[in-house]
């Protein structure tokens, strides 16, 4: 495959981050042209009832899509639907702007298919991201994933996760809840039961006043043991939210090829990638026997292959993200997971 063998060592080469720009700007540049974001979609993304679902009140054409982390800013969804996906998750989204992490601050572990990043949840800000959402003129479905900012302390950071459910509610179409990623010092308090539920609820005071009301979702890490995933379930039931996106990013380093030293080397983030599959899988699995498939789960977490992908969709996931996978097999990821869903029949 000329992405694998040529391009992607090409690319490898260089810094992550600068290389994720440049990427960024050339499928801008090559979706301006007219007509080629029509033809490109029609080729990665045929029309079939085998790919389409309906869940939480959206339709999607694809149970395929783009997890958050790969459009922080919301400026590139519309590049990514014609490669085949679904739906794009954008964001981390906070309520100010913020740098994050000091660089370097995403690395690659091409011996283990994974990346490893301490990104920091940086990203343009709330009022930005509304300012490009506002434009969006197809109806294909985004969501919005929500943190609070760095530093917003945890007896407040509910305040945060309201603030931006209310301004993006009319810009998304759904919402996830993220207090599970790594990346953020004192983040993972707020995954214990009280101060989750209580910003859940407080969401969903918010939701139910609505016309209409969004699906919010809540993002949690593969480093749960089976107690707190029961306590996801138990949690899911007692708010009232709409599913759970499986899994985040881990702080683990077991079982990789690369050399302990130049792990060590690069220090704290979350590993995201081929390493993280088997978890994946046991998680969402677990979720979705334990809970008796009560709510829809989005499945996220090593998919490299149509294969990944199916047994994914077969541990019950009801839909799937990539991301790393994207990063390490190209552009036609989605169109071979779409080719396999109606080849394998896989439908709703």
């Amino acid at each position: 495959m000329l992405y694998r063998a040529v391009i992607r060592p090409l690319l490898f080469r260089f810094d992550p981050e600068t290389i994720h720009h440049l990427v960024s700007f050339g499928l801008k540049l090559f979706f301006s042209i007219p007509g080629s974001k029509r033809v490109l979609r029609a080729y990665t993304l045929p029309k079939n009832k085998v790919l389409q679902r309906d869940l939480f009140g959206i339709h999607f054409d694809s149970p395929v899509g783009i997890a958050a982390g790969f459009d922080k800013n919301a400026h590139l969804f519309r590049q990514l639907f014609p490669l085949g996906f679904g739906f794009i998750e954008v964001g981390t989204i906070t309520p100010k702007g913020q740098p994050g992490n000091p660089r370097p601050r995403l690395f690659r572990l091409p011996q283990d298919r994974a990346l490893i990043n301490r990104m920091g949840f940086n990203n343009f800000g709330l009022e930005a991201a509304i300012d490009r959402l506002s434009k969006r003129k197809s109806g294909y479905p985004v969501g919005g994933n929500l943190g609070k900012n760095t530093l917003t302390p945890n007896d407040t950071a509910v305040e945060d996760y309201v603030l931006l459910f209310e301004k993006l509610f009319d810009h998304v179409d759904y919402f996830v809840v993220n207090v599970s990623c790594p990346n953020i010092s004192d983040l993972k308090e707020l995954q214990d039961q009280d101060a989750l539920v209580e910003i859940l609820e407080r969401i969903q005071k918010s939701n139910n006043q609505k016309p209409q009301r969004k699906p919010v979702l809540l993002k949690i890490s593969p480093d749960l043991n089976n107690k707190q995933l029961d306590e996801v379930i138990q949690i899911v039931a007692q708010t009232g939210i709409d599913g759970v996106v499986a899994v985040n990013t881990s702080i683990t380093r077991d079982n990789l090829n690369t050399s302990s030293r130049q792990v060590q080397s690069i220090g704290n983030g979350g590993l995201s990638g081929k390493p993280l599959q088997k978890r994946a899988l046991e998680v969402v699995r677990y979720l979705s026997e334990k809970s008796g498939k009560a709510f829809p789960i989005i499945g996220v977490g090593g998919i490299f292959t149509p294969d990944d992908a199916l047994a994914m969709l077969e541990a019950g996931a009801d839909l799937i993200q990539v991301y790393t996978g994207f990063i390490y097999e190209g552009p036609f990821l989605a169109r071979r997971i779409n080719k396999a869903i109606i080849r394998k029949n896989i439908g709703k």
